[in-house]
């Protein structure tokens, strides 16, 4: 008997628990509180769709207090889509105070595309500064101009969706103080007047295709740096001298070639003589043998020869003290 009355006890109050849970009779109560009655009925759909009642309670009466004519239907349908109706409420109501247009659906879109709608509001109300890196630019006399800007940008929320977001306008801001210091003459324009650089910048449209609007462009800080021409123009002479040495190399390796192909050459024509006085011997018993050359003939040759060795030999020595064939000459200068 205790066992049974025991069961009895934990279905019941399972049985209360599933009762309070798809009849939400605090939230109905609620409703008539706070003046935006919803039947008992809705309640309980929005419990078996999968509906967090209670953030759609407080989301409603948070817009029908504030005079927005929001449905029920419209969200429910954001939260099963996967939206945030807190923001997109709380940005309808900003909007409102700010008298700036903001309808549903479009709160929607922006929330459901992924971005702060609240935040997106905020902006569009209170602009926004966005610190940009260092920019380097380089002017016509080659001195390198390190620029940093700060952008205050608008959400413009007729593009908010589709458009590019701030990485874009940074980008573009950076390009155009590119080309802005890439104009200037001399590098002093651009230190003494900076805001050519931003007046530059904002004529060009720069926010077209973006979720925001650029109100203003300040050039925060503007420094020197290198000399790029006078580094460009040392790497050009230091690659100019390189090909000079290296053509001057190509040279000289040639002319040590053609000096290598002489020698041999001079080497092969000794050679050459060498063994044609090597057969001048053999010539000479063939002369005697056939009886063309007698023994007189053969002396008178000895002493041509050996006249012209002996002059050969009185010429070196002459050469070398630095005395005229004739003997009697001045050394030379």
């Amino acid at each position: 008997m205790g066992l049974f009355a025991i069961v009895i006890f934990v279905a019941v109050l399972i049985g209360i628990i599933l009762f309070l849970y798809y009849f939400p009779l605090g939230l109905w109560i609620r409703t008539i509180a706070a003046g935006v009655p919803l039947s008992i009925g809705s309640l309980i759909r929005m419990r078996i769709i999968g509906v967090p009642a209670g953030v759609l309670v407080a989301a409603l009466v948070r817009a029908r207090k504030a005079g927005l004519p929001l449905t029920v239907d419209q969200l429910q349908s954001h939260i099963l889509a996967g939206g945030n109706i807190d923001k997109c409420v709380l940005a309808m109501i900003a909007a409102q105070r700010a008298q700036i247009p903001l309808e549903w659906q479009r709160a929607a879109a922006i929330d459901l595309a992924g971005r702060d709608v609240l935040e997106a509001l905020q902006t569009s109300v209170n602009p926004k500064v966005i610190e940009t890196p260092i920019f380097q630019g380089v002017a016509q006399n080659g001195i390198q101009l390190n620029v940093k800007a700060r952008i205050t940008v608008r959400s413009n929320l007729d593009r908010y969706v589709g458009g590019a977001g701030e990485p874009t306008i940074v980008a573009r801001v950076g390009e155009g103080v590119v080309s802005a210091v890439g104009a200037a003459a001399d590098h002093k324009e651009v230190l003494e007047y900076p805001d050519r650089i931003s007046k530059a910048v904002l004529a060009k449209g720069l926010d077209a295709g973006t979720a925001f609007e650029i109100v203003s462009i300040d050039i925060a800080d503007v420094d020197v740096g290198k000399n790029i021409g006078a580094d460009l123009q040392t790497t050009q002479a230091e690659a100019d001298r390189r090909i000079a040495q290296a053509k001057a190399a190509e040279r000289q390796y040639a002319a040590q070639a053609a000096e290598q192909e002489m020698k041999a050459e001079t080497q092969r024509m000794r050679a050459k003589v060498v063994e044609a006085e090597a057969q001048i011997p053999a010539a000479i018993a063939q002369a005697f043998t056939a009886g063309h050359l007698g023994v007189m003939d053969y002396y008178k040759l000895n002493n041509v020869k050996a006249d012209t060795e002996m002059r050969g030999a009185i010429g070196s020595t002459v050469a070398t003290d630095g005395q005229s064939p004739a003997g009697g000459g001045a050394p030379q200068q």
